[in-house]
């Protein structure tokens, strides 16, 4: 029993991996499901789907393991975060589709808030921004919209969670209702410092208190998988965010360490110990998944569109058939032709927070080819990603702190080489890529494994990290000076916009 399955549940994909006690990928198996997209801005998940490609994908890479659940230590979970669930606790139903974090039609409710005055107040209490990206406007919308949701609510019959939260309802057969603190802290709701649901902000969004789960520390009893499931009773013993997932699965355990993850959106995180520090920057302060103790937090950056813009050159452009394809289309030219793409088709993230901002694309001339904006496109990520890790760094110094010398990155996107080549040129310090990849679902299994017993603590998961490649700046600090500079002229001409 020296397997660990980690269940990580995605924007786009539910995926499962097997992992061994030394961190190593045994086997994977991945699902896509439906994305629904009502109205523009609006993004939507049946949550039926995101629970049944989950378990299909659980029961497969146990099989491809060779292996049956008796033949497993623990689970762990991870999950895309904000995406908000309500289901109705006697049934299991879902009383909406899962408003996925994408999604941006609470904004009107979040202009509400600011204008009332309230920012201040909710990032000291919660560390984040008002923002639609977040869960609580997201629950506020459902208990408002969906017709009898309110009254239900009040009744106690109802119940609200993340997608961790779902899952753990249906593993458990309904009999957890729980959530971790990197989950809890993502919705508005939650105050990181005292690491409780708080009365005020519930009372400012007027949401009930008995809509939410029990909230623990990430690695921690979440109830037992029913033996119905994968034919055999077993612990969950870790659940994080999978950003949070993605910094412990990097054994990015000390203030100052770094990681950004390339996934559907991109997501910088650097540790900053136990200080809660708030950004002067565009940044959002959250809690950093960890076993039970003092609370440890994290600057976050979040970009909306990362790889996702490489989704869109497949499936709006059909400039290309699979994503696997985009690097090669990108370094058929040698540069993008002086071409900016600004991805904001749901606005601007980190550390611009421009929900109005849309999509363009700049510096089109009669020789521009799809392959320039195929390059645009991957440069796009990496001049993103850039932003984010200058804004961290003048946090970092503000505080007392020395800048990040060093980008652990992870996600899909990061095995695309031409793009982590830009992204050190870009950053000018190095960028690390580790022999396992896939630490979003590791870090799941690493808290999982700390649960039962399994490792004994940090110290021996650090051990086991180990870099497979690292990029190298080689572009001069002028020359990225100046290609930022192209960077922020687009983007203030695409909020102009």
């Amino acid at each position: 029993m020296s397997y660990l399955l980690a269940l990580d549940q995605g924007t786009s994909s539910s995926r499962s991996i097997v992992f061994d006690r030394a961190g190593r990928v045994v086997s994977m198996a991945q699902r896509e499901f439906r994305q629904i997209y009502p109205q523009p801005g609006w993004v939507e998940h049946d949550p039926r789907d995101l629970w049944t490609t989950q378990l299909e994908t659980a029961r497969e890479a146990l099989k491809n393991a060779g292996l049956t659940a008796a033949d497993v230590r623990a689970v762990g979970i991870t999950n895309q975060r904000e995406t908000t669930v309500v289901w109705n606790r006697r049934t299991g139903e879902p009383v909406y589709n899962a408003i996925v974090w994408q999604d941006r039609r609470a904004e009107d409710a979040c202009a509400r808030l600011r204008e009332g005055g309230h920012e201040a107040r909710v990032q000291a209490l919660t560390g984040l921004r008002i923002d639609a990206y977040f869960s609580g406007t997201k629950l506020q919308w459902i208990l408002d919209r969906v017709p009898g949701a309110r009254a239900a609510a009040e009744r106690g019959e109802l119940a609200f969670g993340t997608v961790d939260s779902w899952l753990i309802w249906q593993l458990t057969g309904g009999r957890r209702h729980v959530t971790d603190h990197s989950n809890a802290a993502r919705t508005l709701l939650f105050n990181i410092n005292t690491q409780q649901w708080d009365d005020e902000l519930l009372g400012l969004l007027n949401i009930p208190r008995s809509l939410m789960p029990e909230s623990l520390p990430s690695s921690a009893d979440f109830g037992t998988v029913q033996a119905e499931w994968l034919g055999a009773e077993l612990p969950i013993g870790g659940v994080a965010g999978d950003q949070q997932s993605a910094l412990f699965g990097q054994a990015c355990f000390q203030a100052g360490m770094a990681k950004n993850t390339y996934g559907t959106g991109c997501f910088m995180l650097m540790h900053t110990g136990r200080r809660f520090q708030t950004s002067q920057n565009g940044l959002i302060t959250t809690a950093c998944a960890q076993p039970p103790g003092a609370p440890q937090f994290a600057l976050e950056g979040s970009v909306f569109i990362g790889g996702a813009v490489v989704q869109w050159l497949r499936d709006g452009l059909r400039a290309i058939e699979s994503s696997s394809e985009v690097q090669a289309m990108a370094e058929s030219v040698p540069d993008a032709g002086g071409v900016m793409l600004v991805p904001a088709f749901t606005g601007l993230g980190a550390p611009y927070w421009q929900p109005e901002a849309r999509g363009s694309i700049t510096g089109l001339t009669r020789g521009t080819t799809m392959a320039h904006i195929a390059r645009a496109a991957l440069e796009s990520i990496a001049f993103q990603s850039a932003a984010l890790l200058d804004a961290m760094s003048r946090d970092a110094v503000a505080a007392g702190g020395v800048p990040v010398s060093e980008l652990r990155v992870d996600g899909g996107a990061c095995v695309n080489d031409l793009l982590m080549q830009i992204q050190a040129d870009l950053l000018g310090i190095p960028v690390v890529r580790p022999a396992v990849v896939e630490t979003t679902a590791l870090g799941a299994a690493y808290l999982a494994g700390l649960q039962c017993g399994l490792y004994e603590g940090l110290d021996e998961l650090s051990a086991q990290w180990r870099a497979e490649r690292t990029f190298h700046p080689t572009l001069s600090r002028a020359d990225a000076a100046g290609r930022m500079a192209a960077w922020e002229h687009a983007v203030r001409q695409t909020v102009a916009v």
